[in-house]
């Protein structure tokens, strides 16, 4: 069965771009098409035809491309005819390599795994450290050994209600553990932070990447500390309160301010990873919905970060379970992810969401060779 892309702009509004049907697909092969459909917004060939070059129909994979050749030169390109170069980008193959200092991640064979470390005495799934960096070191050793890729450390909270941590606080908390990470780990560390200058610090200090999880919008000096180091940020969506008229395509704006922020300040589209934000500025219902209609934020053509682990909308389907129960469902919802796209996923337990991620990358993306 092919997927359908619709790609739909409308005068003085962000593109829209849809994935039909809205679930995960196993790979169709070399055989495999996919269906392209666009409109333009009026006074940009308003007829809907795209100026000839992209009527309804069905593509093979090798025409993508070719079809894509066919648009106006890049600085030309109407806000329709830009979408839909991204997404013929997108669905002619996986997102570009993501340029660690010592490393490269390819995407499209597999799914990167990323482990969680809080120094921090109230993380919402227990298993903060405090602000020990002896424990965090452990911690992290740990989380290595069992197959994590990257280790995601954070210095506050960002529980449902949580108070935020000052500024010379969170320091207190990231730096020590950094510094006694530095070195002794063999993969990439990322610091979770909104605060530019606890992401400044942290990079002077040997850090790899950030993690923000208000996607360069909260603090506005962010963007320029992770021009200035030249390394990868992960964007995450996130807005104070819950209301959407459309949640899907506000979710996809929020994601592209940021891709605009960070081309604003001069970091490399290929250092941007992009994080729906499931759990954050959204309540049960909406967060499945996200989670259902992953396929389409694949169409934004940037690697994408998932982070389900131990939340709540799982505690919640499962009766309330609390969160030491939440193992399994958690693997759902990362096989879930992976099957739909995802490029990295945030985990507490990487030995065994390492095992799923393993299984799910065979069905969904093929054999290891």
């Amino acid at each position: 069965m092919a997927q359908t892309a619709h790609v739909e702009a409308e005068a003085e509004r962000a593109p829209r771009l849809r994935l039909e049907p809205p679930y995960p697909e196993l790979p169709a092969g070399p055989a495999g098409r996919v269906r392209l459909r666009w409109r333009a917004p009026a006074g940009e060939g308003g007829d809907g035809a795209g100026a000839g070059l992209a009527a309804p129909g069905e593509l093979f994979e090798g025409q993508i491309a070719a079809l894509e050749r066919g648009l106006p030169r890049p600085e030309l390109r109407s806000p329709a005819e830009r979408a839909l170069a991204v997404a013929l980008r997108a669905l002619s193959g996986p997102p570009g390599p993501l340029r660690f200092r010592d490393l490269t991640w390819e995407f499209g064979r597999r799914t990167y795994t990323m482990g969680v470390v809080n120094v921090t005495p109230d993380s919402f799934s227990g298993d903060g450290v405090g602000d020990d960096p002896g424990s965090a070191l452990e911690r992290a050793r740990q989380l290595v050994s069992e197959g994590a890729d990257a280790i995601d450390l954070g210095g506050e909270s960002t529980r449902p209600g949580h108070r935020p941590v000052a500024l010379e606080q969170e320091l207190r908390r990231v730096l020590p553990a950094l510094e006694r990470m530095r070195g002794r780990l063999s993969v990439p560390i990322f610091i979770d932070t909104s605060k530019a200058e606890v992401a400044r610090r942290a990079l002077e200090l040997g850090a790899d990447a950030i993690n923000d999880v208000w996607g360069l919008r909260r603090d506005p000096a962010m963007a320029g500390v992770v021009a200035a180091a030249g390394v990868p940020v992960v964007c995450m969506h996130n807005q104070e309160g819950h209301q959407y008229r459309d949640l899907m395509a506000e979710l996809e704006r929020g994601l592209r301010r940021s891709l605009e922020l960070a081309a604003a300040a001069g970091i490399p589209e290929s250092d941007v990873v992009l994080d729906p934000g499931i759990g954050f500025g959204k309540v049960r219902g909406q967060n499945f919905e996200v989670l259902r209609r992953l396929p389409e934020l694949r169409l934004l053509g940037r690697p994408l970060l998932l982070g389900t682990s131990r939340k709540s909308l799982i505690g919640w389907l499962l009766d309330d379970r609390p969160v030491e129960g939440r193992l399994l469902g958690t693997a759902a919802t990362v096989a879930w992810s992976v099957a739909a796209g995802a490029d990295v996923v945030r985990v507490h337990d990487v030995a065994a969401i390492r095992d799923v991620v393993r299984v799910t990358d065979a069905l969904a993306r093929g054999l290891p060779s």
